[in-house]
């Protein structure tokens, strides 16, 4: 299904008939573009052949565990992906954020939370860009061995590139910019994704554990990323212009 020229362009991979034509009705009445794949195959075809500003992944889908393509996103896509499953634990949440995932919805859901959801991870995503096109020096942050370069969107450690997702990139960009500032759980949730904390919501400390096994020495007594107790995290390093 081809998108056309207008509309934020949305790709619905989910195996439920049903499911997939609800979702696509509300969303094509939102103003959205809606293409639809139900499985991992469809998906990277419909990636391959189109621009698409954001993925709408199932976890249940025949042959391939939505785990595995969700790694598969975030190694060889850059967009953002939410996550609508009928997988409820925490367990699943967690291993799905620590994956990559912008966001996690659980079958059963209202539409309308769906919808904003969405949105906000969209908006996000179209103010990274955003910034990344009207940055002025300096561009790009040094701390340690590290450069974070905010107009290629990169990290690299030594001069070698280390892989990060969006959200990650998001998040150490926060912390490269307050240097020695506690920024509380709500501050990097609502910098990263357009939200406050709920009083469980763990996305933020998952998306600080994936950053500290890429830069710290030791993720297991971190230097770079402290946490401080019942507040939230300080960046430690000395930051200058690269």
């Amino acid at each position: 299904m081809a998108f056309q020229d207008t509309g934020d362009r949305l790709l619905i991979v989910d195996d439920e008939v049903d499911m997939v034509a609800m979702l696509a009705r509300y969303f094509t009445a939102q103003g959205f573009q809606v293409a639809t794949a139900n499985d991992g195959v469809q998906m990277r075809r419909e990636l391959a052949g189109q621009n698409v500003d954001l993925v709408l992944l199932d976890l249940g889908l025949p042959g391939e565990d939505g785990f595995a393509i969700t790694r598969y996103l975030r190694e060889q896509w850059r967009g953002p992906v939410v996550i609508v499953t009928g997988r409820g634990e925490a367990v699943d949440r967690i291993v799905g954020l620590e994956l990559g995932a912008d966001d996690y919805v659980t079958k059963p859901f209202d539409l309308r939370e769906l919808l904003a959801r969405v949105r906000s991870v969209l908006r996000r995503s179209r103010v990274a860009v955003a910034e990344l096109a009207a940055v002025s020096p300096p561009g790009s942050f040094a701390f340690g061995r590290f450069v974070l370069d905010i107009r290629t969107h990169t990290l690299t450690r030594d001069g070698h590139p280390i892989d990060v997702t969006s959200g990650e990139f998001a998040l150490l960009r926060v912390l490269v910019e307050h240097p020695n500032q506690v920024l509380t759980r709500d501050q990097l949730m609502t910098h990263v994704h357009g939200r406050e904390a709920g009083p469980f919501d763990r996305a933020i400390d998952v998306q600080i554990g994936r950053l500290r096994r890429k830069i710290e020495e030791d993720a297991a007594d971190p230097q770079l990323i402290k946490a401080v107790r019942g507040t939230g995290y300080l960046f430690t390093p000395t930051v200058r212009p690269a």
